[in-house]
């Protein structure tokens, strides 16, 4: 309980003085201010303080693209998901300075690792939903589905 009485203070500063800081930073002329020792005002700080995440992180899915060209760039295949007929050769151009790979998730097809400017290419014989990811990096991944329609 000690403990935690002196933390307090230092809580509060440091939430104070970051909050100065994010809004030196910020464009709008109005400012708001709440007495420095609120826990109210400490709760509010941090409930407004968030971190941008970069779109190409984003893990939500994404709608099928019908192209046969994929994008290796900024730790991404994008379009995350496309659509093609059978037969369809898909070319994947690996962008990144970092060395990436193109790898099923089911073995049935894999790249050697790709260095920028590189290109891989497979061809889709049969109707399916093929996910694939990085092996390098597997938190990559996307999804080709191919489709008779």
């Amino acid at each position: 309980m000690v403990l935690a009485h002196l933390r307090l203070p230092a809580l509060v500063a440091g939430t104070l003085a970051a909050t100065a800081t994010l809004a030196a930073c910020g464009t709008s002329a109005s400012t708001a201010s709440s007495p420095a020792g609120s826990a109210a005002g400490a709760s509010s700080s941090t409930s407004t303080m968030t971190m941008p995440v970069p779109a190409s992180t984003a893990s939500a899915p994404s709608a099928p693209v019908a192209t046969d060209h994929v994008s290796i760039a900024a730790f991404a295949f994008g379009p995350t998901t496309i659509t093609v007929k059978p037969g369809t050769t898909v070319t994947w151009t690996q962008q990144d300075e970092d060395q990436h790979t193109v790898t099923a998730n089911d073995g049935s097809f894999t790249s050697s690792p790709l260095v920028t400017g590189t290109t891989y290419t497979h061809t889709f014989t049969a109707p399916g939903t093929y996910a694939y990811h990085c092996s390098i990096h597997p938190f990559m991944h996307g999804t080709v589905v191919v489709t008779n329609g």
